[in-house]
């Protein structure tokens, strides 16, 4: 089954800032409270960008890539399980390189 997380329906529709300190729609706070528990129960989960106003490169950073970096989801399994859907193709290339980027804290 595949969980559908509409980021302006079930988020906000003006996302912003990386940290819980920088507001309450954060990208700590959308993986914390929606993407990593819906990756955990659920075989595929695909994150819709569209009807947002935008998104900071801090917010997609901190959300995606803060999966492997924060919680130790290796970028393979995600490529497997997530799918990003966006009219922006630049938003989910963005993604993306945030995942393969991030590093794992040690």
């Amino acid at each position: 089954m595949t969980v559908v997380l509409n980021i302006a329906k079930q988020f906000s529709r003006s996302p912003a800032g990386r940290y819980r300190a920088d507001g309450p729609f954060s990208g700590e706070a959308f993986r914390e409270d929606l993407l990593l528990p819906a990756l955990n129960q659920s075989e595929a989960v695909e994150v819709q960008l569209d009807g947002a106003l935008g998104f900071g490169s801090s917010f997609l950073e901190e959300a995606f890539g803060g999966l492997v970096r924060e919680a130790g989801l290796k970028a393979d399994a995600l490529h497997a399980k997530l799918r990003i859907s966006s009219k922006l193709k630049t938003y989910e290339q963005r993604v993306w390189r945030y995942v393969d980027d991030a590093r794992p804290k040690s």
